[in-house]
């Protein structure tokens, strides 16, 4: 677990390896015949519009989240039709920027005792879902009037969103409002199931 979470951290940076030397081998003519036949009947699965998990992944800013997403069950939901979610998506930056991880959590008020691998684990576990979970709104959301208040997937959890005069009015609604945190929207992309807004800044998930 603690490997997975400083690969998640180094991942925004790795460069992928050259292909330029891989070769390519030939199928035997019979094995070529089949293959044409058998591309000829396949007709490949479209989709109208990419899904939040499609977006997530060609979006290299918001790597760090996705991977954090990904160690739960929520990430699933990403790639689900049958519902809409609002994704408020911190950047890279945002996230290494933290003075404490997602998986650390709060600052303990008492003393930390010792814990074992599989218990430093599980409340990692516990963290990410947590904050994962405070970036998820379980709806469609409305930014043409506010101040306006949205609960999101973590239980007791709500985000309010307020006014900024500092954008132009022909702008789109969601440069026009900001989070009650000073946390501002740069970008916006919907899918098929639901909308990503991309932030400067976190949830606090506490």
């Amino acid at each position: 677990m603690r490997l997975s979470h400083l690969f998640v951290f180094i991942l925004p940076f790795l460069v992928s390896a050259s292909l330029d030397e891989q070769s390519v081998l030939s199928s035997p003519p019979n094995m070529q015949d089949q293959q044409g036949d058998a591309d000829a009947g396949y007709t490949p699965l479209t989709r109208p519009q990419p899904t939040l998990a499609d977006l997530l992944t060609i979006e290299p800013s918001a790597s760090i989240y996705y991977s954090y997403a990904r160690e739960t069950q929520l990430s699933l939901e990403f790639d689900t039709a049958n519902q809409y979610l609002t994704l408020l998506v911190p950047t890279n930056r945002a996230v290494m920027a933290l003075s404490r991880k997602p998986h650390q959590g709060p600052p303990s008020a008492v003393p930390i005792i010792e814990l074992s691998e599989q218990q430093f684990d599980e409340q990692s576990k516990r963290n990410v879902h947590r904050w994962v979970s405070a970036h998820i709104i379980p709806s469609r959301i409305s930014l043409s009037s506010v101040p306006v208040t949205y609960d999101t997937m973590l239980e007791g959890k709500s985000v309010t969103f307020i006014p900024t005069s500092e954008t132009a009015r022909d702008s789109p609604d969601w440069a026009r409002v900001m989070l009650e945190d000073g946390s501002r929207i740069i970008s916006m992309k919907e899918g098929m199931n639901g909308v990503l807004y991309l932030i400067d800044g976190t949830i606090d998930p506490y």
